[in-house]
């Protein structure tokens, strides 16, 4: 009778483990990036911060890291104005919690600017981004040849085959060494 339990729970181990397999493919996969300011250099002085963004692509749900010098630097959110200006008088948003690791959800799409005040915006610590919802993926476009756009369906799927048809191989074993 033991035998028989441990098979049958072994069954459903298997079949737990293929389903969370097939759940898991056919999941979207949805990643946000954690960008550091600056890179290795941080959120200082002497950094190109229009540079540093240069050719980066900012989405929504992405998070920016500021490291810094806490005892000297913070991170404030200002208006475009504001920031041309080097202006932290009146910021729209203080990042600065005194640990010099600051970090920013970017859950909007909208323009961001980012200075540093005590001077130090005049030094070049000032970033202006503008955060974009993620782009649709590529759609599979049509060749000429009616073959190609077969193909191409197939291959969009093949995760999914491969999953099912390894789900299903799994199923025949375990129900195989069940009998």
């Amino acid at each position: 009778m033991q035998v028989l339990r441990t098979r049958v729970g072994g069954v459903w181990l298997l079949v737990a483990a293929a389903a969370a397999a097939v759940m898991l493919t056919a999941m979207p996969e949805v990643s946000a990036t954690r960008w550091t300011v600056g890179g290795k250099m941080g959120w200082t002085t002497n950094v190109n911060y229009t540079m540093w963004a240069e050719g980066k692509h900012f989405y929504y749900d992405d998070w920016l890291f500021f490291v810094y010098d806490r005892n000297q630097m913070n991170v404030l959110e200002v208006n475009k104005t504001e920031y041309e200006n080097c202006n932290s008088d009146q910021p729209l948003h203080n990042f600065t919690t005194g640990a010099g690791r600051d970090v920013v959800h970017l859950n909007v799409t909208r323009p961001y600017y980012f200075i540093s005040g005590k001077g130090f915006c005049y030094g070049g610590m000032k970033l202006a981004i503008h955060v974009r919802h993620l782009p649709p993926p590529p759609s599979a476009s049509p060749f000429n040849a009616t073959s190609s756009a077969l193909r191409s369906s197939y291959i969009a799927h093949t995760p999914f085959v491969l999953t099912a048809v390894f789900a299903i191989a799994a199923l025949r074993e375990a129900f195989c060494r069940f009998w």
